[in-house]
């Protein structure tokens, strides 16, 4: 099953590339996906720098610096944490704008609250910052793919609003 729309990624390319702009990216439970999809496309280093998989809360406070206290209270699939992670990433790596997402990928994990397949993402620019949550359904690989083409919709959308 393919879910990856390169076209998607070029047009986010082309408005980084045409406002100077730089991206970075806090990836929890797709592990590093939404990255690999944002370089797949040939130039994509001159305006995505880089990004962390906080997979553990350990990286989420550590590297990323995203309060202990964030986590205890709203738990690691939160808009709190992911409004942290995007803060933290942004401001590590230097760039301009920054993704995160973080979510219960299953088989495993998920509460009556948060269950399987719940997913928040968050976008962070110089003006404005966006934070959502999605359900997808469906097993481990599939919620992680979902997931990471929705944050690259949503980044796409935030571009457009905030890159004039």
């Amino acid at each position: 099953m393919e879910f990856y729309n390169a076209e998607l990624v070029k047009r986010i390319g082309s408005i980084m590339l045409k406002a100077g702009k730089t991206l970075s990216a806090a990836e929890s439970c797709t592990g590093g996906l939404v990255g690999m999809l944002l370089t797949s496309v040939p130039g994509s280093s001159q305006w995505f720098k880089g990004g962390i998989i906080a997979y553990s809360n350990t990286v989420k406070t550590d590297i990323l610096n995203v309060s202990f206290s964030v986590i205890e209270e709203n738990g690691a699939v939160s808009k709190e944490t992911v409004l942290a992670m995007a803060a933290g990433v942004r401001k590590l790596i230097g760039t301009d704008f920054s993704v995160s997402i973080s979510g219960i990928a299953g088989p495993g994990g998920g509460t009556t609250e948060k269950p399987v397949g719940t997913v928040w993402i968050a976008v962070r620019g110089e003006k404005s910052v966006s934070a959502e949550t999605k359900r997808f359904a469906g097993k481990r690989d599939v919620v992680r793919r979902k997931a990471a083409d929705y944050l690259l919709e949503k980044l796409y959308a935030f571009l457009k609003e905030e890159v004039k």
